[in-house]
């Protein structure tokens, strides 16, 4: 993935889902689309009170104030990198140099919930003021995104990759 956009909802959605399951926020998904404006980060970082208190009450998302108000807060950390760098695209997939990362492990339990790779980026993230992007977040995020390719030996995908 590599549009800046949705590589900003992803790591919104990934923030939401800390402490639930991952089904929960994408039954959601679409509801969050709407109650942020398509993650229109511009609009977001504009988000005032009152926009917050409507937020809260919206069942059709995680009514969580902290997560909330996370999302508006990231909004304006995001719109900062893309102003100082070419790309929010260009910023997260530095910290794989630009490439995807394949990991084989044989079982789910070779499966680490964060990487060096994670570590730097969620660092680095919240030193820009994000938050909600601690680094088993960020190695979610990376997974999601396609920046770590991470299938079982095992895995169909694999399968049909090598066909």
């Amino acid at each position: 993935m590599h549009a800046d956009r949705q590589l900003f909802e992803m790591l919104c959605l990934e923030g939401a889902q800390a402490g639930l399951s991952w089904l929960t926020i994408l039954r959601k998904r679409e509801t969050y689309r709407q109650a942020f404006d398509g993650f229109d980060a511009e609009k977001m970082a504009r988000y005032n009170a009152a926009k917050r208190r409507r937020l809260l009450l919206n069942p059709g998302i995680v009514r969580n104030r902290l997560k909330v108000d996370a999302f508006i807060t990231n909004a304006k950390a995001y719109l900062e990198i893309r102003a100082s760098m070419n790309s929010f695209d260009d910023y997260i997939w530095q910290f794989t140099g630009g490439k995807v990362l394949h990991h084989r492990p044989l079982y789910l339990g070779g499966v680490p919930a964060s990487t060096a790779h994670s570590d730097a980026m969620s660092k680095d993230l919240k030193q820009r003021g994000f938050r909600f992007v601690g680094s088993t977040i960020c190695y979610a995020f990376m997974q999601a995104v396609g920046i770590v390719d991470e299938h079982q030996r095992h895995c169909w995908v694999n399968q049909r990759k090598s066909s």
